[in-house]
């Protein structure tokens, strides 16, 4: 949730989190470079609805970006100044509010790409592992360096991070509260792509989302919702929930086209539904 060089700040501006479109792309930038866009509850609070109002948009959406603004950071963590004065239950709310913004983008049916340039610690490796995918530059580090303020994750690391590099190696992270860099972050498993500066990074972001946009946004929608739903559950399950999912295809437009496109050897014309 917090990374101990954030930096402090005072009153957020009005909105601190700007969304884009580009076609069937939209871009969401946290806003607050000169805070390292750190997330205080309004930032968290602006995320959950920009994402559930991105909700509304599809099928014309086919994917998201989403970015920190100003070069250093994507996101370096929670606003250590404003949770300095929380009070336990005033935490309580804080870490329900980044949960809620986690679950308004893991809800979201079609593709996230985190696109980190920079920092991603404390909160914004939280926020990152509730995307689909992260793809980053050879400048980027991460981290969930929250027992060195006494703390421990509150936006979903203790969750997600072992999801994404296996228990052991989230467990020498969290405890160890150590950054690490892109060699490592690949290796692990938690970066998806790495590239050599922010422009490529978003060239090929928008990529990967033009590539998975040939296929039916449904079925897209689908796996995301059993991905998520699956991840971390008993094989029984998680089984019923791919079963669900499966069945859930068959009722679609989409599947119909598919299966005839293939047998009739044509390129299929999803309309997403």
């Amino acid at each position: 949730m917090t990374m101990p060089d954030a930096a402090t700040t005072g009153p957020d501006d009005d909105r601190s989190v700007r969304v884009e479109r580009d076609g069937g792309v939209a871009i969401v930038t946290i806003d607050r470079p000169a805070a390292l866009n750190a997330l205080s509850a309004s930032v968290l609070e602006e995320l959950e609805q920009v994402f559930l109002e991105l909700a509304d948009a599809t099928p014309a959406l086919r994917g998201v970006l989403l970015v920190g603004a100003g070069g250093r950071a994507f996101v370096a963590g929670a606003d250590i100044r404003a949770i300095s004065a929380l009070a336990p239950a005033e935490a309580t709310q804080l870490a329900r509010r980044g949960h809620r913004a986690a679950a308004a983008i893991e809800a979201l049916p079609v593709p996230v790409i985190a696109c980190v340039d920079g920092f991603a610690l404390g909160g914004g490796l939280e926020l990152a592992l509730a995307c689909d995918l992260i793809f980053a530059t050879d400048a980027s580090s991460f981290g969930q360096p929250e027992v060195k303020l006494g703390l421990i994750p509150g936006f979903g690391g203790t969750v997600r991070l072992p999801r994404a590099v296996g228990l052991a190696r989230a467990k020498e992270l969290i405890y160890s509260g150590r950054r690490i860099g892109i060699d490592e972050a690949v290796t692990a498993g938690l970066v998806a792509r790495r590239f050599a500066d922010r422009d490529a990074l978003l060239a090929g972001a928008r990529e990967t989302i033009a590539g998975i946009a040939v296929n039916s946004p449904t079925a897209v929608g689908l796996a995301k919702r059993v991905l998520v739903a699956a991840t971390g559950q008993p094989t029984d399950v998680a089984t019923e929930l791919e079963i669900a999912g499966f069945e859930d295809a068959f009722r679609t437009d989409d599947m119909r086209e598919g299966v005839a496109a293939f047998l009739e050897k044509r390129e299929p014309h999803f309309g997403g539904a």
